[in-house]
């Protein structure tokens, strides 16, 4: 059974669910895409969705390949201008970064809640995508709902300092196996669970990039 939690407010169900197939094709003329664990990702039940970013390519191949209903948190600077009516038409919440922007923060706990997935990008900035540091916004999010979390790991968007642009670049994504998160109260408890998380995600980071270089070497 699909899982279809109400989406937050000013949200059309039809557009969400065009825009998550749009996502899924959008691409795959550019990159040769290759999805590792897609069966991990949960049916159902409420999950934060962790995974690391450096381009912005990242969100719309992760948006697609969930195969449910999923609110992410973006930047406020990304919904100015025409781009902000559609991300809030296909459900997506805009964040202030750098402080506790309540508003988006509860619209996401109730979408947990209901049993959706939200995703984030525990980084907070574009860099090169491997986890060295974390915001405490996944872990707080955990602790409000219960959610298990989903670390996904994607590589192959960027092209590397220097290099020639390349046609048809291999970009892989790999999905962690979800686990649960004790997240204690207090300041100390969501340092303690952000840094489990983040050490989780930048594993994952890790294998994947063993992955690909083993299939460069044979």
């Amino acid at each position: 059974m699909p899982n279809h939690p109400t989406l937050p407010d000013g949200a059309k169900p039809w557009l969400h669910d065009f825009g998550r197939w749009v996502a899924t094709w959008l691409h795959r003329p550019t990159y040769r895409i290759r999805i590792h664990g897609r069966e991990r990702v949960p049916a159902t039940g409420p999950v934060v969705l962790v995974a690391n970013h450096s381009s912005m390519i990242e969100p719309q191949l992760i948006f697609g390949l969930v195969r449910r209903r999923a609110v992410f948190l973006v930047k406020e600077e990304l919904a100015r201008g025409p781009a902000g009516p559609p991300l809030r038409w296909i459900g997506q919440l805009t964040i202030r970064r750098g402080e506790a922007d309540r508003g988006p923060l509860m619209a996401a706990v109730r979408f947990l809640r209901a049993g959706g997935l939200v995703g984030v990008f525990p980084e907070g900035t574009r860099g090169a995508g491997d986890v060295l540091r974390a915001e405490q916004g996944a872990a707080w999010l955990v602790r409000s709902s219960g959610a298990q979390v989903l670390p996904v790991a994607t590589r192959g968007t960027n092209r590397p300092p220097g290099a020639r642009r390349r046609f048809r670049p291999r970009v892989d994504v790999l999905v962690g196996k979800p686990f649960p998160v004790s997240v204690h109260r207090g300041r100390n408890g969501l340092v303690a669970a952000t840094e489990e998380i983040r050490l989780q995600l930048a594993e994952l980071v890790r294998e994947l990039d063993q992955m690909r270089e083993q299939s460069v070497t044979r």
